[in-house]
């Protein structure tokens, strides 16, 4: 029997966005196609930057939103507080105010990326190589209930998205809230919301994220049912690159 999801019932609509293109994304892409050991960006996981097709794509965003018809605006963007996504929703939010759009923008930290710890910027090969007991014991644990040491398993990002499910509830009662966060983040909020099983979470990771899509859940009967996964015809309709990096 699948477990009962997150109730969720007093948002009316609830949107998560993936940030845009970044430059680790980029970095990470090009290591893991050559061959390499370490992903080669020498910043801070939090301070990673949007590139020029990461920007655009924020643009994007923020045109899609200033042409929404008012009723089905976001009342609030919510934002994890690392730079690839603050980047993405203050772009989107600074472009559809230029359209005369003013929406209110806030960051919550519990939308950040899951933490890799030790396993930061390596690449599988990597960890292969040079960390063998992680990749043996990520292995035997499963990918949900890994933790890398000093950093976060699946299941630590699903408490605290928990903790913040609670209070988006409460706080925007009856209102339509958007999240930009990350693609684990995101794929544990079908998770909770909709009550997946781990056999579905996984099977749900094993096929990628577009930066820049769009999940979202709409209240019919009192609880949140999707409306849509991976989508991105809020990109390409207004002229950005859709590109896709498997992290999770």
């Amino acid at each position: 029997m699948p477990r009962q999801g997150v109730g969720m019932d007093e948002l009316a609509w609830l949107g998560a966005i993936r940030h845009g293109q970044s430059e680790g994304n980029v970095a990470t892409q090009r290591a893991e196609a050559s061959g390499a050991e370490r992903v080669d960006l020498d910043l801070p996981d939090a301070e990673v930057p949007l590139t020029a097709i990461g920007r655009e794509q924020s643009a994007a965003i923020g045109r899609w939103l200033a042409a929404a018809p008012a009723a089905e605006r976001p009342d609030v963007v919510i934002s994890s507080p690392l730079k690839r996504a603050e980047q993405t929703a203050a772009v989107a939010v600074a472009v559809a105010a230029s359209a005369g759009v003013a929406l209110r923008l806030a960051v919550d930290e519990r939308l950040r990326d899951r933490e890799l710890g030790v396993l930061d910027r390596w690449t599988r090969r990597g960890v292969a190589e040079h960390l063998p007991d992680e990749a043996d014991r990520r292995k035997r644990l499963g990918r949900f209930y890994y933790r890398p040491p000093g950093g976060e398993s699946w299941a630590d990002v699903a408490l605290r998205l928990r903790s913040a499910l609670g209070d988006f509830r409460r706080e925007y009662r009856d209102r339509r809230v958007l999240l930009v966060t990350h693609d684990v983040v995101l794929l544990l909020l079908r998770y909770l919301i909709e009550g997946l099983s781990l056999d579905q979470l996984m099977e749900l990771a094993g096929t990628g994220l577009d930066n820049g899509c769009l999940t979202s859940w709409s209240r019919t009967d009192g609880r949140l049912h999707l409306v849509c996964h991976n989508e991105t015809g809020h990109l390409s309709s207004q002229g950005a690159p859709v590109t896709r990096q498997k992290e999770a």
